[in-house]
């Protein structure tokens, strides 16, 4: 850690900061847990380098600055951060954003889980940003196309098709005969209800 330190301070105003100097950030962002001191420390000082950008290329040091925005109840400052850093595990910086608003719900209900259920509303209330997300979110719903063909068929033909029937649906639609078949059952609860 001091080693560290003592390089920041050397290299504070090199641009962008030796490759050694940002190599060290992720180990020591790695090694050390997450809510101790030492880490706070660490994170206190990449971030207030003026080359603060440079080191968020690392996922260990995002990892770790979130960490420590979260440890301390500062979600803003935790998404503003995933928000503009540049590193390139994006499952990874979604699934950190994901974290982050699980906690702000956690404490908003003084609760230590959340369920799955909760896990699932939060997710759709907070989607990631697009610097996150650049080709969007992946989206579960079948195509207009797909849905009409089904509908069409429920009406027309049956609500409740046979397997042989399931399987040439998912043929004709190259889905799976199992989406199909749930496709089929979902329809039938929606209009029992």
């Amino acid at each position: 850690m001091k080693q560290f330190m003592a390089m920041l301070k050397k290299n504070e105003n090199e641009h962008p900061p030796p490759t050694k100097l940002l190599d060290l950030a992720g180990q020591l962002c790695r090694e050390l847990q997450s809510s101790s001191p030492c880490l706070e420390k660490l994170v206190k000082a990449v971030l207030k380098c003026k080359n603060n950008r440079d080191f968020l290329t690392n996922i260990h040091v995002v990892r770790a600055c979130v960490s420590v925005h979260i440890h301390k109840g500062q979600h803003d400052a935790a998404c503003r951060l995933l928000e503009h850093c540049k590193a390139e595990e994006k499952e990874e910086l979604v699934q950190l954003w994901h974290e982050v608003h699980y906690r702000r719900v956690m404490e908003k209900q003084q609760t230590d889980v959340l369920t799955p259920l909760q896990k699932f509303r939060c997710r759709k209330r907070n989607p990631p940003p697009i610097s996150l997300c650049p080709e969007g979110l992946k989206n579960r719903n079948y195509s207009e196309e797909v849905r009409q063909h089904l509908f069409r068929f429920a009406a027309e033909v049956t609500a409740n098709p046979d397997k042989k029937q399931r399987e040439e649906l998912a043929q004709a639609m190259n889905l799976q005969p199992t989406q199909v078949c749930n496709w089929f059952a979902n329809y039938r609860r929606r209009q029992k209800s």
